[in-house]
């Protein structure tokens, strides 16, 4: 059988991985005078290889990030209050596996949506299903579902996450509903699965923008006890760049 039926028949079935790698693995394969089985285990590993990287890619496109950053981009010449301790804790995913939230509470500028999406890009990479978003935004797709008669599947949407990133929380006031909604996904999320919030608000400072206080008091509670809590604090990290492109421009 010729390469370009073989290469025909790899692409009907759809095994891409390994026509990637075809042409070089045979001549690998011819080279080093590998045996059958060795051939075969190269071929078959490179489409697992390409199978999960496609699964990430998918992954991460769902999520709907709105930077890609890595933790291993953090800048940690800025003076933070987060240590390299922190940060490899929040990079095991412990806290996830163990469905417990993870709180990222700091002033605007300290990294708090770059690390939370780190985190979520990460747990991407380790086969976990994210949706990021802003609390406005979410906040109006929960209302916009509501209107429009689709409120039960939008809430069986959010369910099959294995995490999700509330970015920007305490940037606008939750009404009764809103608050009772909240209240809700955390409680169904507290068994096996995770929740981050980002906010420029200390727990202690939530009521402030949910009205009921009794939804108030019950979301603060199913937070407070269990989650992993991060207080940054520092220098802006848009304040650090612009003093690192002007030194730049001075030393030039």
């Amino acid at each position: 059988m010729s390469i370009a039926i073989v290469k025909n028949q790899l692409a009907e079935m759809k095994l891409l991985g390994m026509l990637g790698v075809l042409e070089n693995a045979l001549a690998q394969a011819a080279r080093d005078q590998l045996s059958g089985g060795e051939l075969l285990n190269q071929l078959v590993q490179a489409e697992v290889d390409y199978r999960r990287k496609r699964k990430t890619a998918n992954r991460i496109k769902a999520a709907r990030f709105r930077d890609r950053p890595a933790f291993e981009d953090f800048d940690f010449t800025a003076k933070r209050s987060i240590t390299r301790t922190q940060i490899k804790e929040i990079y095991s995913l412990d806290w996830l596996e163990d469905a417990r939230p993870l709180m990222l509470i700091g002033p605007t500028g300290v990294g708090k949506t770059f690390i939370a999406q780190a985190v979520g890009l990460h747990a991407c990479a380790n086969g976990k299903s994210v949706m990021f978003t802003s609390i406005t935004k979410w906040l109006e797709n929960l209302n916009l579902a509501r209107s429009s008669g689709t409120y039960l599947r939008y809430r069986d949407k959010l369910a099959k996450f294995d995490l999700i990133i509330f970015d920007e929380m305490g940037s606008r006031k939750l009404t009764a509903t809103e608050a009772q909604d909240l209240c809700e996904i955390l409680e169904e999320r507290s068994i096996s699965k995770s929740v981050v919030f980002t906010s420029q608000l200390p727990l202690a400072h939530w009521s402030e923008v949910i009205a009921d206080t009794v939804i108030a008091d019950a979301i603060l509670d199913r937070l407070q006890h269990c989650a992993l809590t991060i207080g940054l604090t520092g220098e802006s990290y848009r304040g650090v760049k612009a003093k690192k492109l002007a030194s730049r421009k001075k030393d030039a």
